[in-house]
């Protein structure tokens, strides 16, 4: 499940520099998440940090992107071998 993030975002600059994948970046009104990079922070953290910082609560699970945790550590492991 990559994470979403609804039309309540207030722009405040927070998550994107939170996100370890790179998966957040600015829209054309507000954040938006590549589902492709979206891992949950899965392989980083216990927790999405993204959602953890966010004041407006507007980061939400994508349910047009439902994703087993195995799938995310997949995901991650794609991710992070590419890079490297």
């Amino acid at each position: 499940m990559a994470l979403l993030i609804t039309d309540e975002c207030i722009n405040c600059d927070v998550c994107e520099p939170e996100c370890p994948n790179g998966a957040i970046y600015q829209g054309e009104e507000i954040y938006e998440i590549n589902p492709d990079l979206c891992t949950e922070c899965v392989g980083h953290y216990d927790v999405s940090q993204c959602v953890e910082v966010c004041p407006v609560d507007c980061i939400i699970i994508d349910p047009d992107n439902e994703e087993t945790r195995e799938q995310l550590q997949a995901k991650y492991e794609k991710i992070t071998s590419e890079s490297a």
